[in-house]
């Protein structure tokens, strides 16, 4: 059996950060920071036009500048540039996207419209988009972290994947101080192109992994989501959150997936 189809996500050999800058209270410098500090081994490459280093690296102006073949792009500009920098991605052949950008479904119809536009682009080329507006990716094993969140993330053997960047982070920080590692954090965001489901297909047979946590606000690909949670929780336990049962928690998801909270049922 060959690798899963989500592998460049977690098992990347080489990642472009879209919108590094040397900004120290930036999304991208942040998320270069993390990459280097977790070690990663492979290719790192930030981009940005208006810088020659960055992160003491060498800066690039456009992802079709960086001579080596990207496995994984890391997006974080502003919304409005994403539909430019995905069409680029097909253009170089990246497959995989994470859009950790805000300003699309989540916000009012024309970020529904910059949303649609992305995926139709992404659909176009067979990229793969994990977001929008989400905090990214941790895989500690293999020294990827992918993410603007503070901190370094033990590695262990229990996987995480939540809807919400908030409860993410707020879980990290309490493991940090219990000493308690993962194997994969995942932080959906608008779970716009790849839902739960694919994502519990990929964890069901990953080794490194013994148990998954999610907490989830709602499904949009309820076949999938079932399917995928049948192949985990048949080799491993599976805990789920669902939020949304009171009228409050359904407001506070719908400020950052502009979705309506599925019903508990």
């Amino acid at each position: 059996m060959g690798p899963h189809y989500l592998s460049p996500f977690f098992t990347p050999r080489s990642v472009a950060v879209v919108g590094a800058t040397e900004r120290p209270e930036s999304v991208g410098h942040r998320i270069m920071i993390n990459m280097q500090e977790a070690g990663f081994s492979g290719g790192l490459y930030p981009v940005n036009p208006n810088r020659e280093m960055i992160c003491g690296l060498k800066a690039y102006p456009d992802l079709a500048a960086i001579p080596e073949k990207i496995e994984l792009a890391v997006i974080a500009t502003p919304a409005h540039t994403v539909p430019g920098i995905i069409r680029q991605c097909g253009e170089k052949s990246i497959g995989s996207v994470i859009i950790i950008s805000a300003g699309f479904g989540e916000q009012d119809s024309a970020g529904k419209h910059l949303q649609q536009e992305v995926l139709d682009i992404a659909h176009r080329y067979s990229i793969r988009i994990i977001g929008p507006n989400c905090l990214g990716i941790i895989r500690p094993n293999g020294h990827l972290n992918a993410t603007f969140g503070d901190g370094v993330i033990k590695d262990g053997n229990l996987a995480l994947l939540s809807q919400s960047g908030a409860v993410c982070t707020a879980i990290l920080d309490w493991a940090q101080s219990m000493d308690i590692g993962f194997s994969t954090v995942v932080s959906m965001g608008g779970a716009a192109d790849i839902d739960f489901g694919e994502v519990l297909d990929y964890l069901a047979l990953d080794s490194k992994t013994t148990g998954i946590l999610m907490y989830v606000e709602g499904i949009r690909d309820a076949r999938r989501f079932l399917s995928g949670l049948k192949a985990a929780a048949r080799l491993k336990p599976v805990i789920l959150i669902k939020s949304g049962r009171h009228e409050s928690g359904c407001k506070a998801a719908m400020s950052h997936t502009g979705a309506m909270i599925g019903g508990d049922d």
